[in-house]
């Protein structure tokens, strides 16, 4: 994070010069620079960060500064830049710049709008997923509760992670419930219990819903369960021998094996966690390796002595960036949202490295040391995650070159002009029209791309060729979205009522629904959200749907695939339809098949799934849901009085007040919702 370096984009490969570059309408290189000029006229010489702003007034770059004039003012001097940097200049049309105190706050805020903004010519860390974390639960309960922790620490206790994955805490979290016997279950159902639980007869809970254990001895068991997980798990394994001892010398052999049992649990944790090095306790080792343009990233993550996992990451940035530079943006970027450790180790000196240690510090509110280590034990770490990261690179590109193949196949089956580099696959689920959802799961160069998955609750829509004109794009969403908001009324894409099971009315409105949006939000195609190629779940009725819902809304370069079952619906027979193209079927032993049938089984496992977790909320369902008004509290209040819904439905209005919580304002509201028609 030099100030003196520039930032590449990762989608260009330098190939074209500033002369052949495609440019903001009316703008160009020169148009850039006095952008940039107009700008430095105004700009301080104080630290902060600015913004390069294309014509729609997405972000570009974002930068920071220890003097913001003698920054910015670099880039009026294209001459001596390379081809990229000239292409960034010459699509900035605006620029927004941030004054900060000092060069600590600067860099905070530039991470911090890095990862929101996700600017194409910085280096991009897509981390989407948060840690999870172990959480003791007190809240005030004299039984705190063991749990696993996603998400904002807003929930009162005490927080031990981060862990690399759901399951390495769920494993630890077994093992803590063996060694320490503390309660799983959340605040209501420990309150509702009247026996032990299924927990308590395998030894994994000492039942304190129930008085099996009392508030002081369930005390020590949290303080053993916190001194373990802060790294003292000598100590607690010392005093768990000693009452075993005396257990045993008081003839109690019962509960002589139980404090067994439970330093067994410890010893299988110590065996798979354990590290023992020698000044490393809570830290986190990190080791970059390069090859063929691009970074693979290994994060171990280090608590109380124990190690809690690893994570590889691959940054987007350009081919040519220098690996401190990257690192830098890294560590930036990776602690934006997460405490540091007071110590990280690193394979390779980050660009800036005090400064870089200063804010994380700043923010974390106590010293972090980053630290590349020469010698001894801690290089050992470091050089264990460099292979680590070196073995992960090594696999995606293998997986990369075999994805770019089977690309290349897709293109010369389908006759496309390039590989595609987004693939979109839709696919509906229901159950004879009810709870009816539309999936579409996206494809790339790199997989399959789940943060870009969408699905769609089919809830009526209009048929593009209706009322708006394809030409008004912004009166088609809006109609559309007009349609699916009337209450009790589901509108078919043609126009009229959505017959149950129309699985062609329903693929209308949801490609009418996804490409509307895309053409409010990026009619010019600049943002990578428009695909190379479309596959529907279907035959000829469907392709003819499809087709039909992109012609009215003026799309005509989308290539469609129509992908069905052959005879029999026997998976490897798949015909395939296109438009102007008889059908057709491909080897049986085709890779390419073998690679569209895991977009088709993809794309069905994603609507499947949403349409399953949408029928268990409707069977869950209360008419009382349905009354604004009517929380959770009165919910429960209305049910315990008459026993079910459908009992408050037929309740008087007497009735009604009678119930604690219930007004007459509110007995009123609920008699009407049910007696509409009086």
């Amino acid at each position: 994070m030099q100030e003196d370096t520039f930032i590449d984009s990762p989608d260009d490969d330098g190939s074209a010069g500033a002369a052949d570059m495609p440019l903001r309408p009316g703008g160009g290189l020169a148009a850039g620079v006095e952008v940039i000029r107009g700008v430095v006229k105004t700009l301080p010489t104080k630290p902060g960060v600015y913004r390069m702003l294309d014509a729609h007034g997405e972000a570009l770059y974002v930068g920071k500064a220890r003097s913001l004039k003698n920054r910015v003012a670099n880039y009026t001097q294209p001459n001596g830049l390379s081809n990229r940097i000239r292409r960034m200049i010459a699509e900035t049309a605006s620029m927004e710049v941030v004054v900060t105190h000092t060069e600590i706050e600067a860099l905070l805020l530039e991470s911090n709008l890095i990862k929101r903004l996700m600017p194409r010519y910085n280096v991009l860390l897509r981390d989407d997923k948060s840690f999870p974390f172990i959480l003791i639960a007190n809240g005030g309960h004299d039984f705190p509760q063991l749990r696993k922790h996603r998400g904002a620490r807003n929930a009162q206790g005490e927080y031990f992670g981060p862990f690399a994955s759901a399951g390495a805490v769920s494993r630890t979290l077994v093992a803590l419930q063996r060694a320490f016997l503390l309660r799983s279950c959340n605040d209501s159902v420990f309150n509702a219990r009247t026996r032990p639980c299924l927990l308590y007869q395998i030894k994994r809970c000492s039942a304190p819903c129930v008085g099996r254990v009392d508030t002081e001895g369930y005390g020590r068991l949290i303080d053993d369960a916190r001194n373990f997980l802060t790294g003292r798990s000598k100590e607690v394994q010392q005093k768990l021998a000693e009452r075993m001892t005396a257990a045993s010398d008081a003839l109690d052999f019962e509960a002589a094996a139980l404090i067994r049992d439970r330093i067994r649990a410890l010893t299988q944790i110590q065996g798979h966690q354990a590290i023992n090095v020698q000044g490393v306790s809570d830290a986190d080792v990190i080791a970059a390796h390069q090859a063929g343009g691009q970074t693979c990233i290994q994060v171990f993550f280090f608590r109380g002595g124990q190690n809690w996992g690893n994570r590889a990451y691959f940054p987007s940035h350009d081919r040519n960036l220098a690996l401190g530079e990257i690192l830098a943006s890294f560590v930036g970027q990776f602690y934006e949202n997460k405490p540091p450790p007071r110590l990280i180790l690193l394979n390779h000196p980050p660009d800036e490295q005090e400064l870089v240690g200063e804010a994380l510090s700043s923010a974390a509110g106590h010293r972090v040391e980053i630290a590349v280590p020469k010698r001894g034990e801690k290089l050992d770490l470091v050089e264990q995650a460099a292979v680590n990261a070196r073995e992960a690179l090594e696999r995606r590109m293998a997986e990369s070159a075999t994805q770019r193949k089977l690309l290349d196949g897709v293109a010369r089956v389908f006759g496309l002009p390039a590989p595609p580099r987004r693939i979109e696959v839709y696919d509906n689920s229901h159950i004879q029209g009810t709870n009816a959802v539309g999936g579409m799961i996206v494809a790339g160069p790199d997989g399959f791309m789940k943060n870009a998955y969408r699905k769609f609750n089919i809830r009526g829509g209009v048929d593009p060729s209706g009322a708006p004109s394809p030409a008004d794009k912004d009166g088609l969403a809006a109609a559309i979205d007009a349609a699916a908001e009337r209450a009790g009324e589901t509108v078919s894409p043609t126009g009229g009522p959505l017959t149950p099971g129309d699985d062609y009315g329903m693929m209308r409105e949801v490609l009418s629904r996804r490409f509307a949006r895309a053409i409010k939000e990026d009619p010019e195609r600049q943002q990578g959200s428009w695909p190379d190629l479309l596959l529907i779940d279907g035959g000829a009725g469907q392709l003819s749907s499809a087709q039909q819902v992109l012609a009215d809304l003026g799309i005509h370069d989308i290539p469609l695939v129509g992908i069905a079952k052959g005879p029999d619906r026997d998976a490897g027979r798949e015909r395939f339809f296109m438009p102007g193209r008889p059908p057709f079927s491909l080897e049986p032993r085709d890779p390419v098949l073998y690679f569209l049938q895991r977009l088709r089984d993809e794309a069905h496992r994603f609507a499947i799934g949403t349409h399953r977790a949408k029928r268990a909320k409707a069977l869950t369902a209360s008419p009382l849901d349905e009354i604004a008004g009517i929380g959770a509290r009165r919910k429960k209040a209305l049910l315990h009085h008459f026993g079910s819904a459908r009992a408050v439905s037929r309740a008087g209005l007497a009735d009604l007040e009678m119930v604690e919580g219930i007004s007459r304002t509110v007995a009123k509201k609920i008699y009407d919702h049910f007696h509409a028609e009086g």
